[in-house]
Order: structure tokens, then sequence, then C-alpha cells
């Protein structure tokens, strides 16, 4: 059993109830045992073994001032890292945990997108969100309700893209709730202590962090629940960020479009559906700040619904687009300036160092510039633009930049050897620096005395921590050095000594750089807290170049692509000239559409080809109303928005067999939810319904589908679809119409003919372009082609399909026999039959028992042909087949 230090070690561990533990020994933070182990595989540490107890462990360290690169590598690969320092108390050296570091309390991070840490609690049939940045402070809470309050929860889980969670007590028990976390979100479960979410104890919680703004933003029990186990957690991993946390800040989810999980990824907003794939937000993102390209990807995936400020955020980028000088020349300074809104949470943590205090000034500098360029412009300054600045307290920018200048213009990475605040600004500290430097130019002239005093030609003056100062001799002088020299070392070609009065003068200089160290330290220290005092101020003026950044960026990517801005209205309308997708338009020679949807044209059928572009125009169409509601021009030539509550997509097809979710079943649970949660007031996309399973089937779903969507729920609609058989609905329901991608040299028959596969000596050429109506075939053959079939297989295919057109016999080669069979396909039940099929005149033996009323139907039966008979006559038919043979 470990015993000593490392049993110390094991104990702190234990008590920490983390993950790892990084516990320091002097001048090292040690790991030991598994945690020795683990870190030295993931930071790439060298593993030794240290003796405790009889029994070897292992045991694996870093250095005190290089912890935070480390750990920060540990915690970003989702592990709770606990932190134990060293004190002396009365001669003894007490170790204890001082913090735990976990995903969502990571204050030093790389990471440029939000490193949010989520709460959600559940009271009754409703559910708490809280959601809180410690990189920047930022804290919000919602509540959600209703019949599909838990789909909303992960929708909005999902939106923010938390690193950690903190599922309340009866959360926990909802494994389907758990396994989507796991599955949707790349974020740590963590379980916070249950009374941490009892609501008396949550409101104190949050009483004492916000004051009296916990009543006045009137959050729900639910919220409140997770809302102060938030505040909890955070407080008890003593990371010091909870000071940063200063607002809280309520949110309603009914303000922004409800743009699911499954629709991020099928629209592929911020992450892209396959390696390499491109993204919407890689696409128009030209922002020159971490902080603006994180509040571009949080108006991607959550779009507006308040045409007033959408109309405010056109407005700015309109202005910026119209002054192109204007808006390289902020692209250009808002290029230098730091995140000041992580800066002030690190300020107020205790843990920002020099350089962070360094770009905090140089950031503030920029205001000014930043402002004369706006005010320059009649453009810019008569638009929304000029507001971003217009309530930040310049005289306070101006204060703290003041304050700053004391910082030295390079100063060093430690804190604590001097070098970090420059001279003019404490009077006792300059008179310790003028001493200080006094003193080491006696040292600076030493080397030329001693050699001309006692003749050493090869002498050098040095100094390194083991050692301190000394006098270097080569040895082949070494006889000739005085009496007074001690030598303190011996190389392979020198000798080291020291005397009595470089010994003094040695303790001057140390005494006073640490006098020097200690006293520049107080004054940084000093500095530091002017920050964190300013936070607010700090905060605001990162959201204002954050928000500058965005209008920037959108109105770049609108004057490089030709994007115009769209017309937002309160009317259910969707009137799109010449559209074009924004992302595949910057890869390729695009072919625009247009689009019309109105009350009285909300349902479009989109048929046509494979690969000619059905799924482009139904995504474009979800994109351009998305970037609408963001605030952003759109890449049309016009477009008139009505804005809609939410866009829903069912898109491609995905197995998920480990979770036990086949493609179909996938499918199936996308189609649902989007039937449960569209209303009139949305816009679905639907590409293919019903393809993963039989025929009949899929065609009965997706038949049932569409009726659902006119005749209940009404939403705008785009569904492609091959089964042809739909197009029918156009002719039946009033709001439905056909609409097709255009085909150049559509053949009679999809056989090839040389390289062509269409019969003709030109081939078969998709336009995309959109033209009213529905196509006659899908030219899948075509496609199998142009894929790279085997041209045998792509031959023999068109033979088939030929022969099922025209409902003859198919000849299924390669049977057992080593002979052709003669076998006919039956489309409804997919089968082949043996039996040879039926004349076309008629039945050959027939039963002479049989009525003539049962022969008429049966002859009836044999006449019908499946691929020209819609569904809605064949069912017809039926029933009429049925009436007639039960005598009615």
């Amino acid at each position: 059993m470990a015993s000593g230090i490392v049993g110390d070690f094991f104990e702190l561990k234990a008590d920490s109830g983390a993950d790892l533990l990084a516990m320091q020994m002097g001048d090292f933070y040690e790991f030991f045992g598994e945690d020795a182990e683990l870190a030295g595989e993931e930071l790439d540490l060298k593993v030794s073994e240290r003796s405790s107890g009889g029994e070897p462990y292992a045991m694996a360290g870093v250095p005190v001032d290089d912890l935070t690169p480390y750990l920060k590598a540990l915690v970003e690969r989702g592990h709770r890292v606990a932190v134990a320092d060293q004190r002396e108390v009365d001669g003894e050296i007490v170790r204890e945990i001082v913090r735990i570091v976990t995903p969502g309390t990571l204050l030093e991070t790389d990471d440029e997108t939000a490193q949010y840490l989520a709460s959600v609690a559940r009271s009754g049939d409703e559910y708490g969100l809280a959601l809180c940045d410690v990189t920047t402070g930022r804290f919000r809470a919602t509540t959600l309700s209703g019949d599909r309050a838990i789909d909303r929860t992960m929708t909005e889980l999902y939106r923010f893209d938390p690193v950690e969670v903190l599922p309340g007590p009866t959360v926990r028990g909802d494994d389907d709730f758990l396994a989507g976390i796991r599955s949707d979100l790349d974020a740590r479960l963590t379980l916070h202590e249950t009374e941490t979410f009892a609501p008396g104890r949550a409101r104190h919680r949050l009483a004492q962090q916000f004051g009296d703004a916990v009543e006045t933003v009137g959050l729900s029990e639910a919220a409140t629940a997770a809302a102060g186990a938030a505040i909890d957690y955070i407080d008890e991993t003593g990371v010091g960020s909870l000071a940063a946390v200063t607002r809280l800040g309520a949110y309603e989810p009914d303000d922004h479009v409800a743009v699911d999980a499954t629709t991020q990824r099928n629209l592929e907003l911020t992450d892209p559906m396959t390696a390499g794939g491109k993204t919407l937000f890689e696409t128009i993102d030209h922002t020159e700040t971490s902080a603006g390209g994180r509040l571009l990807g949080e108006w991607l995936t959550r779009p507006l619904r308040r045409r007033a400020l959408l109309e405010s955020r056109q407005a700015a980028v309109d202005a910026l687009l119209g002054d192109a000088l204007v808006r390289e020349g902020i692209a250009e300074t808002l290029s230098s300036a730091y995140d000041v809104e992580r800066a002030a949470s690190r300020a107020v943590s205790g843990s920002a160092d020099a350089d962070a205090l360094l770009r905090v000034r140089e950031t503030l500098a920029l205001v000014p510039d930043l402002s004369e360029r706006i005010d320059g412009s009649p453009e810019l300054a008569a638009s929304p633009v000029a507001a971003l600045f217009s309530d930040l307290d310049r005289t306070a920018i101006a204060d703290l930049r003041t304050d700053l200048d004391a910082l030295a213009d390079d100063p060093p990475k430690t804190l604590r050897e001097g070098g970090l605040i420059e001279r003019g600004h404490d009077d006792d500290l300059d008179e310790l620096i003028e001493r200080h430097e006094s003193a080491l130019e006696w040292f600076e002239t030493l080397e030329e005395r001693e050699s001309k005093r006692h003749g050493l030609s090869r002498l050098t003056v040095g100094r390194n921590k083991t050692d301190g100062y000394y006098v270097q001799v080569g040895k082949s002088e070494s006889d000739a050095v005085p009496d007074s020299y001690e030598g303190i070392k011996t190389l392979k070609n020198a000798e080291r000594y020291v005397f009595d009065e470089l010994r003094e003068k040695e303790r001057q200089v140390l005494h006073l750089e640490d006098k020097r160290a200690e006293r520049e330290y107080e004054a940084f220290c000093r500095l530091r807290d002017a920050v964190a005092e300013r936070a607010e101020l700090l905060r605001a003026v990162g959201e204002a170049l954050a928000e500058l950044d965005v209008y920037c960026s959108l109105a770049t990517h609108a004057a490089r692509q030709g994007w115009s801005r769209p017309e937002l209205v309160d009317e259910h309308v969707l009137d799109v000239e010449a559209g074009r997708h924004p992302v595949v338009e910057t890869d390729t020679q695009f072919v625009p559409n247009d689009l019309y949807l109105d009350r009285d044209r909300r349902f479009l059928l989109v048929t046509g080809p494979n690969m000619s572009g059905k799924s482009t125009y139904m995504r474009q169409a979800a994109l351009l109303t998305l970037l609408a509601q963001v605030g952003s021009f759109v890449p049309a030539t016009a477009a008139r928005v009505g804005l809609v509550d939410g866009i829903y997509t069912r898109v491609g097809a995905l197995d998920e067999l480990a979770g036990g979710r086949s493609t179909f079943m996938v499918e199936m649970e996308e189609l649902s939810n989007i039937l449960h949660s569209a209303t009139e007031d949305s816009l679905v996309i639907l590409d293919e319904v019903g393809r993963g399973t039989a025929t009949y089937d899929g065609i009965s779903i997706a038949w049932a589908a569409t009726e659902y969507l006119h005749n209940e729920i009404g939403a705008f609609t785009l569904f492609a679809t091959h089964y042809h058989e739909l197009t029918a609905l156009a002719d039946e329901l009033p709001r439905v119409e056909n609409v097709h991608v255009a085909v150049a040299g559509e053949p009679d028959a999809e056989t090839r003919t040389g390289d062509a596969v269409d019969g003709s000596s030109e081939g078969v050429t998709f336009l995309r372009t959109i033209e009213p109506g529905p196509t006659d075939r899908s030219y899948g053959v075509h496609v199998a082609d142009l894929a790279g079939v085997p041209a045998p297989v792509v031959d023999r295919a068109g033979d088939v399909l030929s022969r099922l057109r025209e409902e003859r016999a198919i000849e299924a080669k390669g049977g057992d026999s080593g002979e052709p069979v003669q076998a006919v396909f039956d489309l409804a039940d997919g089968e082949f039959q043996a039996d040879e099929p039926a004349e076309a005149d008629g039945r050959d033996d027939a039963d002479p028992s049989v009525d003539p009323d049962t022969e008429a139907v049966l002859d009836e039966l044999l006449n019908t042909s499946l691929a020209e008979t819609s569904p809605v006559e064949l069912m017809t038919r039926v029933r009429e087949w049925q009436r007639r043979l039960d005598g009615e």
C-alpha cells in the first residue's frame, strides 16, 4: 500500500472526484500510478517509477511554470483534472486541492469557439436550460415547455454545442436523453450534486451571484434549478472565473427560428456531413477576430424571427457594402484586435498574463481609429454601424489605456522576474530599477577589469541558476589565476572561480532583483485588477468589435458573390429570383433558379433525374431563408422572404446500426419529428421519403405524408421524389404543384448506344433549370453509366427497364439449369413468377364454373397496367371490383 508522498497523492485524488490529479512537489507537478501512465500517453511525457510501501508506482511530471498548456491539453481531451498546490505551514509542507479544471470551466483555451457549460433540469413538463461560457462570462437561461419540450431542449443544446453538460436529478434517469447528448454532442456528461438543483438552494445561489436580477429576469422553477446548479459547479471547481459572471440573461427560444440538430447537419451550417466537405460558415466567414467568428457561428445556428432587428443588421451590411474602401480599412484594423472578452474573464480569475494585458491595451487603442473611420463615411455614420461605438464609455476606455501604458512593450512571459513595468509610473520602483541596473554595471565591466588586472586572455564572466555569477578561465591559464580565486567547477577545457567581492556584489544584485521583481509583480497585479474592475467595459468593447467584424464579413462576401438584400415581409411568401446555393456557387459555374411559394402555392413536388440538382435546389431554398433571417444578404438577384418559425429537413440516408437504428428507421424518425414540430409558418425540405422500404410501402408513406403536410400543417414544403405516382396529387390537392429539373436530349428508352445511354448520338444533358410540371422518368440507368458501372450491367439494366415498362417477360439469365428461364417480374410482390405469362388477349383455360360477373372482373384485372395506373385510380378500381364480387 502506498505511503508518504504517493499515499498523499492517492488520498487527494480520491477526495477530488477528478479523472486526474496534478500534485505540486517543489518545482514540478507530478502524476502517479494510472494518472502518470495516462498523462504520459496523452502529453508525451517520460514515465519513470517511484517506490512507495515496497511497491513501484509510475511517475510523470511537468514543470510548475509549464502546467497551463499541459492542463489545457488534458481538459480539451475531455478529462477533469484536479490541481493540488503546496504551501508551508509552521515549517511543514501542506498540499491541498485548489481547483478542478473541467471542459466547461477551462479558461486558458486556444479554441476560438465558445466553450459552454450547460445545465439541464426538469420540473413537471418543463425543462430548464442554463448556459455559461466562463471564457467570456456570458450566462443565459431559458425554459422549454410543451408537448415536445425534450426535443426542443436537445435542439437548444445542439445550437450552443456545449463542451460539458450537467444533467439534473430527474434528467439523469432519461436514458434516451442522455444517449442523444452522447451521440449528437461532443460534450462531457458530469453528475453534479443533486442538492444543488433543489429550487430553494438554487434560488439562493443565484441571489448570491446576481442579487435582485433574479427576480427581475423571472426564471421558471426549472430554469432556476439549472442556473443555480451551474453557478454552484463553477464555484466548486475553484477556477476563479465565477467573479466574471455578473449578468444573468434570460432568453426565449421562440425569438429564434427552430433549426434542429438534423437540419443543422443536413444543411452543413457549421460541420460538414462528409470529410472534406465545405460548410456554410466556412464559405461566408471572412471575420478577422475570434470573437467575430464565434458570433457569426451563433447567428447561423440561431436565426432570428424579429424583423426589426434583422432589418437593422441588413442596413449595417448594406452600408459597409456601399463603402468598400472604408470596409477594407476596418477589416485591416480588426485584424489586430484581441479577444478582450476572454481577457477580461482571465483578469477577473487572476490568470491573465502580461501579454494578455498588453493585447488589451493595443485593442483599446483601435477603438478611436475605428470610430474615426465610421464617422468619416457618410453611409456608415448614418447606419446602425455607428451605434456600435456610440454607447461605449470613451473616457473609461482612455483611462484604462493610460493605466496600461505602465506595462512594458515587450514583457517577459513569467511574472516574477522583473521587466514588466516601464519607468515613470512608480517612483519607488524607478529607484529600485536604477539601483539594480547600477549594480549590474559592475558585472558588465568585470571581464575587462579582471583580464587586465591578472593578464588573463581567456577569461570570461557568466551566470546560471546553478553556479550564480562566476569567472571562467581556460585551462591553459588556470595556473596563473590569483590566490583570491576559489574554484567551484571543473569543465573539460576551463575552470570556474568566484572571489569575495564577486560574492558580495552578487548578493546585492540578487537582493535588488528580488525586491524589483516583487515590486513589479505588485504593480502588475494592480494593473490586472484594474482590467478586472472594468470587465463589463471590456465585454462591451468586445461585443462591439465582434458585431462590426460580422457585418464586415457578410458585406465582403456579398460583394464578392453578388448577393442582394432580401425584402423581409410579414406575409406568407417566399419569392426568389435567380437564387443560387451559397456554397456550391463558390466552386462551380452555377445555374440559378427561381422559386415562388405563397398561401395558394405551398407545396412543390420536385421530380427529375438523379444528380440533376433537385437536392441542391431545395437546400438553397432553406439556406437562403436562413441567411435572410440571420440578417445577411442572399445569393439571388432579388428575394422577398416571409419570416418562418422553423426550418426542417429530411435529406439523404444515414445508418446508425450501432444504436439499433437502420437507415429506414432514421428516415422515419426524422419524418416523425417534422410532422410533429412543423407549423403553418415553417419551411420543410423533404429529399425522398419512403425509399428505404418496399416500393408500395414507400409510396404509401410518402403519399400520406404529403396529404398531412398539405391538409393539416400547411407549411411551405419542397418534396423531391422518384415516386412519379405522387405527381398526380397536384391535380387533387389545391396548393400542391409539380416542378421538375429539365433535361435535354430525353431518350425514348434508356439503353446504351456506344457511349450514349439514351439511344441517341448526343446523350442526356442535365440543364439544372427548374421548370413547371412533372418529369416522366428518373434516368437512373444513365446515372449508373456516369458513375462508371460496367457496360454489360448498364446494357442489361436498359433492357430490363424497357421490358418492365412494356410489361414483357424478363429473361432471368444464369439459372442452375444453364438455360435461360422465362419469368415475369411481379411489380406488386417484388418477385419473379415461374409460370408463363398469360396471353394479352385473355385467359386460355377459363374455368366454366366461374360466373360471368367474376369472369369480367378477372379480365379487367389481367388488363390493368400497374405502371400506367396511379395508386388512387388503382384503389378505386379495387373497391369497385370488391363491390361487384360481393354482388352489391
